[in-house]
């Protein structure tokens, strides 16, 4: 197949920023995420009965329980925010075309 002289296929490609923001979001998320799971696992351990691994702070059976909902809730949100900013910095790299050209994915 010949190809014309006044196609470049450049231009298929829009022009993308950098993606520092969404990698310095990602690095944040993962922060996030690592912090969850620590705290996840010093409440379950206190709740399990092994030595507060928190001090004072899950002495009881009652702080333990909320220092695991909180650690939990913190994984959820790095994971959610990880996920999006991978999302967002991998779109800026799909081919602008039509979408009644695109396949159809239903």
């Amino acid at each position: 197949m010949k190809l014309s002289d006044g196609f470049d296929a450049r231009r298929l490609r829009p022009k993308g920023q950098s993606n520092w923001r969404f990698r310095f979001g990602a690095a944040f998320a993962a922060l996030l995420a690592t912090c969850g799971v620590l705290l996840a696992m010093a409440g379950a351990a206190s709740l399990l009965g092994r030595p507060p691994a928190l001090g004072e702070l899950n002495a009881s059976p009652l702080g333990s329980a909320i220092i695991l909902g909180v650690g939990l809730f913190v994984l959820y949100i790095g994971v959610w925010l990880w996920r999006r900013c991978r999302r967002r910095s991998r779109q800026s790299q799909e081919l602008n075309m039509a979408p009644h050209l695109m396949k159809k994915h239903d």
